[in-house]
């Protein structure tokens, strides 16, 4: 008869991935994971197999939070600039109150692992594109209403945006300088135009 779980595996994810978060995935050790999940050893392995497993799992589940995030923006905004500027004051409010400045899992995990680790990149790249996606569909929609201008494609507009958030989650790891991040997102929004 198999064992029934004694533990919420969504809270035991979300702890993991915290601690892979603020420590990467080489700096934490299976024992901190122990520690750090509150279960036992032999759970943890029977539930993840390994420190791999539960990595990507915790990747996955802070991958779809954050989509999921972005796609009720995207659905909700009453206009396309509005939607964008909801998704970046969504971002800095999270970077700039993270006291550990831990920046983006994803931006993190992309530099740590995905130049050696397929999987990891596999995952990162799926998240781009979907990202990528919601941007382009919002950008499309403000210029088919004229609310942003045509001169430019609406996928590389996307991916300037794109390019420029992830630049800010990396420098959030460095600065909590809100002006800092208000001059880049003044900048970038003004390609809309």
């Amino acid at each position: 008869m198999a064992r029934t779980k004694d533990f919420d595996e969504a809270e035991v994810l979300n702890k993991a991935l915290c601690l892979f978060w603020h420590k990467g995935y080489n700096g934490t050790s299976m024992q901190e994971l122990v520690d750090h999940l509150g279960i036992s050893r032999s759970s943890l392995y029977d539930t993840y197999a390994d420190k791999h497993s539960l990595y990507i799992k915790s990747l996955e589940f802070y991958q779809n939070n954050s989509r999921h995030k972005m796609d009720d923006i995207a659905a909700n905004a009453t206009s396309a600039k509005e939607a964008i500027t909801q998704l970046f004051t969504l971002m800095t409010t999270e970077l700039l109150t993270d006291d550990q400045q831990k920046g983006c899992f994803i931006v993190n995990s992309e530099v740590e692992l995905a130049p050696h680790d397929p999987e990891v990149r596999l995952i990162i790249r799926r998240n781009e594109s979907q990202i990528e996606d919601i941007l382009v569909a919002v950008i499309q929609k403000g210029q088919e209403s004229g609310e942003i201008a045509n001169k430019q494609d609406a996928r590389a507009i996307a991916r300037f945006i794109f390019n420029a958030v992830k630049g800010m989650r990396v420098s959030a790891k460095l600065t909590t300088d809100k002006a800092f991040f208000n001059d880049i997102i003044k900048i970038t929004l003004s390609v809309l135009d």
